[in-house]
């Protein structure tokens, strides 16, 4: 599902129980739906809600962010996991596909590279030890052993030395 912009005006926002802003700033938080991360923002006097989708692969929840300023000046859900991608010194990189494995088993936490849209991705895994593979393109990264703590959250990120996606189809002279 494409991402969806409502305009709302601040004060409906709030008697329908929308998110406050900080000073200010953008302040993500769940749906009632539970099925996006509604972002709140003031734009020109007005409050707007993106809407994230808030994906599921069996009871771990994750969603992609950090594209444009707001985004990525918001204060997001307490997610245990978040992932941020680059390449070739680019602060942005969307379409990667995640694994996510716990290492003292369990069932994978498979993320399809069409649910990231963004450079940040954040997953809420349980507390515990877990390998993280990501694929771009044809390229992957892994990291063994990512540790992570209850009531905190783990930031890692992943980078690939170049973007080769757009490098081979650009026409040169």
């Amino acid at each position: 599902m494409k991402r969806s912009v409502l305009w709302v005006f601040g004060l409906s926002v709030v008697l329908n129980g929308g998110a406050g802003l900080a000073d200010g700033g953008a302040v993500a938080r769940i749906g009632a739906s539970s099925e996006f991360v509604e972002l709140s923002h003031q734009s020109d006097g007005r409050t707007m809600i993106d809407l994230l989708p808030l994906h599921r692969a069996g009871d771990v929840r994750y969603f992609s962010a950090g594209i444009g300023l707001e985004e990525r000046a918001a204060q997001y859900p307490p997610f245990s996991l978040k992932l941020v991608f680059t390449a070739g010194g680019k602060p942005f990189l969307s379409g990667v596909s995640v694994t996510i494995q716990p290492v003292k088993g369990g069932v994978a936490v498979m993320i399809p590279q069409e649910q990231v849209e963004g450079p940040w991705l954040f997953i809420d895994v349980a507390p515990g030890v877990y390998d993280v593979t990501a694929i771009h393109r044809d390229r992957t990264q892994g990291l063994k052993r990512i540790a992570v703590v209850a009531g905190k959250q783990k930031t890692i990120h992943l980078r690939w030395p170049e973007d080769r996606g757009l490098a081979g189809a650009l026409p040169t002279d």
